[in-house]
C-alpha cells in the first residue's frame, strides 16, 4: 500500500532531480565545449607553427608549393581571426562555468558558423596566390575536418550536422563560384567531382553528430547514476553495504512510503552510561567506533542495515528496502554472530561491552520522512515499538539475545534452543506477549 502524501512527495523530488540532472549535464557540455576550443586552438597553432618551421628549414620547397607567391601576410590573415575568436571562447566559457551559467543554443550555432568559416578564408587566400586546382587539392580543404571531429565535443547532434553543412556547403561554392584573377588558363571546376567531395564532408558531419549524441547519452546515464547512489547515500547515510547500494540501483526500488514486513532488530550496550561517565569523551568514542565496527560487519554480511544509531546501540532492518524472504533467519544468525564476536572483541580489554539485542517481525511502514531539503529513511509501527520493549528486557531477565513468538514461528527447528520465558505484561500492550530466549 503507497500512502498518497507519498505519492505527491515522490512526484516533487524527480522533478527536483531531474532540474539537477540537468543542470550537472549542462556544466559537463560546458567542459566539453571548453576543452574543444583549447583543442582546436592547439592543433591549429601547431600546424601553423609547422609550416613556419618548414619555410625557417626549406623555403624554397614552400615557394616551389604556393608557385612563388607564399606571403607571411594571408597566413596571419587567416590564423589571427580564430587565435581571437577561440581565446574569447575559452574566456567566455571559463567564467560561465564558475557561475554556472549556461551557453545561449543560438550562440553556438553563431560560434560554429564562424569558426568553420575560417578554413574557408585560408582557402580563399591561397586560391589566389596558388591558383584554385592547387589550393583545392592542397591541405586547406582537409582543415573542415579538424572543426567536424571536434564537434563532438559539443555533445550535440544537429550541432554537428551543422558544422559539416557549413563546411560542405562553403567548400562547393568557392570551388564553384571563385575564379581569382591570374589563372584563367585552369580547367573549368568539375561540378561532380566537388560535389561528391563536399557530400562526404557533410556525411562526417552527420558521423560526427552520431558519435557526439552518443557521448551525451553516456554522460546522462552516468550523471543519472551518481544521482541515483547519492540519493541512495542520502536517504540511508553510511548505514548500507555497498553490495545493497548496488542491488538498490539494479532494481531501481522506489523508497517511498509503503506497508511491508520487516524484521526489525535493536541492539543495545548493556551500563554503557555508568561506565562511560569515568572515561574521556575520547575514549568512549573510541570504544563505540571499534565495536559498532565489529557490530555492523556482521549485519552487512547477513544482509541487514543499519537504519539509526541511538547512542549508545542502533536499530537494524532485515527485509527493507531489499525483500529478503530469509529476513528472519538473516536477523538471528547475526546476532548469534555479534554476540560471540564481542566475546572476541572484550579479550584483553579493560572496558568491555556487554550487549543485549531484541528481534521481532511485522508489518511496518517504511520509506522516506522529511523536509524537501532532508530526507531519511525509516521504519515505523507497532513492529518497531514491540522489537524495542523486547530488547529492554534482557536487563529484567538477564539475558542477551530476546525473540518473539512471531520469529520463533519463522524460525520453525531452526530455533531448538529457544526457551519460553513465559509471557510478559509490557509497557503499551493490553495483554501479555511472549518472550524468548536464544543462546
Amino acid at each position: 500500500m503507497q500512502l498518497p502524501w507519498r505519492r505527491s512527495s515522490r512526484i516533487s523530488q524527480r522533478s527536483t532531480l531531474s532540474d539537477e540532472i540537468r543542470s550537472a549535464l549542462a556544466r559537463e557540455v560546458l567542459k566539453t565545449e571548453l576543452l574543444r576550443a583549447k583543442v582546436l586552438l592547439f592543433t591549429v597553432s601547431a600546424l601553423i607553427s609547422t609550416l613556419l618551421v618548414a619555410y625557417w628549414i626549406s623555403p624554397a620547397q614552400i615557394e616551389r608549393i604556393w608557385r612563388g607567391q607564399f606571403s607571411l601576410m594571408p597566413l596571419l590573415l587567416s590564423y589571427a581571426p580564430l587565435l581571437a575568436i577561440e581565446v574569447s571562447v575559452i574566456i567566455m566559457l571559463r567564467r560561465r562555468l564558475a557561475r554556472g551559467h549556461n551557453v545561449l543554443h543560438w550562440g553556438r550555432y553563431l560560434g560554429v558558423l564562424v569558426e568553420t568559416s575560417l578554413p574557408s578564408v585560408g582557402l580563399y587566400l591561397q586560391m589566389t596566390t596558388m591558383g584554385p586546382a592547387q589550393a583545392l587539392a592542397f591541405a586547406v580543404p582537409f582543415a573542415y575536418f579538424i572543426f567536424i571531429i571536434l564537434s563532438t565535443l559539443w555533445l550535440d547532434f544537429w550541432l554537428s550536422v551543422f558544422t559539416g553543412f557549413v563546411a560542405a556547403a562553403e567548400l562547393l561554392a568557392l570551388a564553384m563560384l571563385y575564379q581569382p584573377p591570374g589563372f584563367v588558363g585552369e580547367p573549368a571546376p568539375d561540378f561532380a567531382f566537388h560535389l561528391l567531395r563536399s557530400l562526404v564532408i557533410l556525411i562526417c558531419g552527420v558521423l560526427a553528430g552520431g558519435v557526439g549524441m552518443q557521448l551525451r547519452r553516456q554522460f546522462e546515464a552516468s550523471i543519472g547514476a551518481a544521482d541515483a547512489r547519492d540519493r541512495i547515500t542520502s536517504l540511508f547515510g553510511q548505514h548500507v553495504s555497498p553490495q545493497v547500494v548496488e542491488q538498490l540501483l539494479a532494481a531501481g526500488t522506489e523508497v517511498t512510503g509503503e506497508t511491508r514486513t520487516v524484521v526489525v532488530m535493536f541492539v543495545d550496550f548493556r551500563n554503557f552510561t555508568g561506565a562511560a561517565r569515568t572515561r574521556s569523551p575520547e575514549e568512549v568514542v573510541a570504544r563505540l567506533d571499534d565495536a559498532f565496527a565489529v557490530l555492523v560487519d556482521i549485519l552487512e554480511r547477513h544482509g541487514g542495515i543499519v537504519n539509526k544509531f541511538l547512542g549508545d546501540g542502533f536499530l537494524a532492518l532485515f527485509g527493507a528496502p531489499i525483500d529478503d524472504p530469509r529476513a528472519a533467519s538473516c536477523a538471528v544468525a547475526a546476532a548469534r554472530e555479534m554476540l560471540a564476536a564481542m566475546d572476541d572483541d572484550n579479550a584483553g580489554r579493560d572496558w568491555p561491552l556487554r550487549i543485549g539485542i531484541g528481534i521481532h517481525t511485522g508489518d511496518a511502514v517504511v520509506g522516506t520522512v522529511g523536509s524537501p531539503r532532508r530526507k531519511e529513511y525509516t521504519v515505523i509501527g507497532d513492529t518497531v515499538n514491540f522489537a524495542s520493549r523486547l530488547e529492554s528486557l534482557n536487563k529484567h531477565f538477564g539475558t542477551q539475545l530476546l525473540i518473539s513468538t512471531a520469529i520463533r514461528d519463522e524460525l520453525g527447528d531452526a530455533a531448538s534452543d529457544a526457551v519460553l520465558l513465559g509471557n510478559v505484561a509490557m509497557r503499551g500492550y493490553a495483554e501479555p506477549m511472549a518472550v524468548w530466549r536464544l543462546g
